[in-house]
């Protein structure tokens, strides 16, 4: 008979979206995980102004605007909304006690959240706000991409942004030397965090929700990522009520909130992985 031992422990990549790229905050308020609300910072460009008309004859009309004359710009209003992630087991009741089935689906949970949390993060945020710059002719080389990506970001965005890679891709930021280690993160030559994300293959999907066809990865950039996130909410909290006594099953559940974020722009671009 075999004897039973400790399952294969795992670490989540430590380049997704919970790495060294996003700031995470695990929240005070509960009210947060309803969702959040600002004035976004740092999507008005700062201009430079000349005090001193350039030299004119008499009777010369002045192209532009008046010298010392500024503009001004209205704060963008954004919001994040939740996901909530979740991991479940189902056991019989003989040989596992509720004990063990509630470690065993928080550890669960906590290996495969933020493949979900770039999932939903990919699909519902970074996918409906962006820009699409693939040229007509089709997908470019991911060196050509990064950098596309990159001057669209700069245009708008003084600071530093975030580069979305999935996975399946990752290994091509070698090739031109487009990313680098830099302490717990990867970066680019610009100087733009990189987050590679499972849950990015997984979904692997253009602005206009369509799959990117094989060979082809979409890359996305925006700017700095922010995550809000609960407590683990372990459900049913008791071990009467986790049990199925029609059929002698048990069934635990384990769960957290998220509102992950970002800000400015957001573009992407068809790279070719062949």
């Amino acid at each position: 008979m075999k004897r039973r031992v400790e399952a294969i422990p795992g670490r989540p990549l430590p380049y997704g979206i919970l790495g060294g790229c996003t700031d995470v905050i695990d929240v005070q308020d509960p009210h947060e995980l309803l969702g959040v609300e600002w004035m976004a910072l740092g999507c008005c460009l700062v201009r430079d102004t000349d005090w001193c008309p350039p030299d004119e004859s008499p009777g010369d009309e002045s192209s532009g605007s008046p010298p010392g004359q500024k503009e001004f710009c209205d704060p963008t209003h954004e919001e994040a909304a939740p996901v909530t992630v979740y991991a479940g087991v189902r056991c019989s009741t003989i040989g596992w006690s509720y004990q063990e089935a509630t470690e065993h689906v928080r550890a669960a949970l906590e290996l495969g959240e933020q493949q979900a949390v770039e999932s939903a993060f990919w699909r519902y945020t970074l996918a409906p706000r962006a820009v699409d710059l693939t040229p007509a002719d089709g997908p470019v080389s991911i060196g050509q991409g990064v950098a596309a990506l990159e001057g669209c970001l700069a245009e708008s965005y003084g600071g530093v942004g975030t580069l979305h890679v999935p996975t399946g891709a990752a290994a091509l930021l070698g090739c031109c030397n487009v990313a680098y280690v830099d302490g717990n993160r990867l970066s680019t030559l610009a100087g733009n965090c990189v987050i590679v994300g499972s849950g990015y293959s997984a979904a692997n999907s253009g602005p206009d929700g369509l799959p990117a066809p094989p060979g082809t990865a979409w890359l996305y950039i925006s700017g700095p990522v922010v995550v809000r996130r609960g407590p683990i909410d372990v459900i049913p909290d008791r071990a009467g009520a986790s049990i199925d006594r029609r059929v002698n099953d048990r069934r635990v559940l384990a769960e957290r909130t998220y509102v992950p974020a970002t800000t400015c722009t957001v573009c992407a671009v068809l790279v070719t992985t062949c």
